[in-house]
């Protein structure tokens, strides 16, 4: 027997595809999308249909995150996210951040590399509704070699810590990539590139060989399992890009070789600019060094000229957000990409729409599935008061969501339970600064004045 249905009735309708809008009505179920644009009497016959106005508003596919950390819980540095975090309270809390992320109108996300392994677990918890949350799909612990990743001397020289594990040989590659897949995961992630002491050269540096890169690669794709990299310099990008990875992280500071690589390869990037971006243009808020900020703008500035020429060229670009920082917090900042997409690339608002929606499918691995309005495809849904080609920004204004579907079904929009600290959780830092006797001596001087 059909089940009841939804329509939703005389809205501006974005595909997701990039399509010019228009208006028009969208009829699903929990079976997925039934039709879009005109729906006649016929359709809604024999069966229960609730009814929505959406008049003056927008419909639109969910969003989708393409890099999100939902297990890393907001930390304010490495040395919280590694050493203060515990297994079962993570997972329970990691549950509480989905739903925050599913609150912001986000239907799917990618979290490539999860703190404990616990993001198998917490995908299966997802899609058996056992907790509300977006669609999810999930690597394990990213790869690592000894030099790290980008928390140097905090990394061990071998076992695992926080997100990561590092491996020392190519039967310790094999054997995690096989340990990983047998546990469940549907990326394997690798760190390709790391930080290291008195480093001269901007960006960060590439720590694993081609070979290495090569092993993942076959090792992974000979069970089924795609592989995604970090990649923040121009030699990482191109190897990344020749030894078969399906996804790239970053991708800045690419150089033409690098660039011609991944054009070649026609791998997909998600640049992930959100995270610099808060920080070059909000560090004031939080104390941010002015020199780091200028880092990281240039960072921004130089990679949007070659993404877009790798955009221009053909390779799909995804919008990611690196939620799950203390810069990045869950339910925030989901939207900014897309933004910065629009302000920095100079892309359409209808292409960072489409980059955030049908092309981000491919981080789920339901590409051609869902993150569209076609008939047939997921019911993963969005009803927006007013109009994001008019302004992308709204997309960050959870007020103007008025309904979220996902799977076909009315996602409750009861706002999270406010959390209260939780003893040893958070690093609580003595102080910002180094106090000196200069500063102390400085401070009477001005307390002097102030009373004269």
């Amino acid at each position: 027997m059909t089940g009841p249905a939804v329509l939703l009735e005389n809205g501006q309708v974005i595909d997701g595809l990039g399509h010019a809008p228009r208006i028009g009505s969208v009829l699903f179920d929990e079976t997925g999308i039934l039709r879009v644009g005109t729906v006649t009497p016929e359709d809604l016959a024999n069966r229960p249909v609730t009814r929505i106005d959406a008049t003056g508003k927008t419909i639109m596919p969910g969003l989708i995150d393409a890099h999100c950390h939902v297990t890393f819980d907001e930390p304010h540095s490495n040395d919280e996210l590694f050493f203060h975090r515990r297994p079962g309270l993570a997972a329970i809390i990691a549950a509480y951040n989905a739903n925050k992320v599913l609150q912001a109108g986000v239907t799917g996300f990618l979290d490539a590399d999860c703190i404990f392994d616990l993001g198998v677990d917490l995908r299966d918890a997802l899609e058996a509704n056992v907790v509300p949350g977006p669609r999810m799909s999930t690597g394990g612990y990213v790869l690592l070699t000894g030099v790290g990743g980008t928390a140097g001397r905090l990394l061990p020289d071998s076992g695992t810590r926080g997100y990561g594990v590092v491996v020392g040989s190519r039967d310790e590659i094999v054997r995690e990539v096989r340990r990983q897949i047998k546990l469940g995961v549907d990326w394997v992630k690798v760190h390709v590139t790391g930080v290291i002491p008195r480093q001269k050269h901007a960006g960060e540096i590439q720590v694993w060989s081609y070979d290495d890169l090569r092993l993942v690669v076959d090792t992974a794709h000979q069970l089924g399992i795609p592989v995604v990299g970090h990649c923040r310099n121009a030699s990482s990008a191109r190897d990344a890009a020749r030894a078969g990875f399906d996804l790239l992280l970053h991708a800045t500071f690419m150089d033409d070789e690098a660039l011609a690589a991944v054009v070649d390869a026609r791998v997909p990037i998600v640049p992930t600019l959100t995270f610099q971006a808060n920080l070059a243009d909000h560090g004031d808020l939080v104390n941010a060094a002015p020199e780091l900020r200028e880092i990281f703008r240039r960072e921004i500035e130089h990679g949007a000229v070659m993404l877009r020429r790798a955009y221009d060229a053909g390779v799909p670009l995804l919008c990611g957000s690196e939620s799950g920082f203390a810069l990045t917090p869950y339910g925030e900042w989901h939207f900014r990409e897309l933004q910065l997409f629009v302000e920095e690339f100079g892309m359409t608002p209808l292409e960072a729409i489409r980059a955030a929606t049908s092309e981000a499918a491919r981080a789920l691995k339901l590409y051609g599935r869902t993150g569209a309005l076609v008939e047939g495809y997921l019911a993963d849904i969005l009803v927006i008061d007013g109009d994001p080609l008019e302004n992308i920004r709204i997309l960050g204004d959870k007020r103007r969501i008025e309904h979220i579907f996902l799977n076909g079904l009315p996602v409750s929009r009861e706002p999270p339970r406010t959390r209260r600290p939780i003893s040893g959780w958070r690093v609580s830092p003595f102080a910002e600064r180094i106090l000196t006797w200069e500063m102390a001596e400085a401070k009477a001087r001005a307390s002097s004045r102030d009373q004269a």
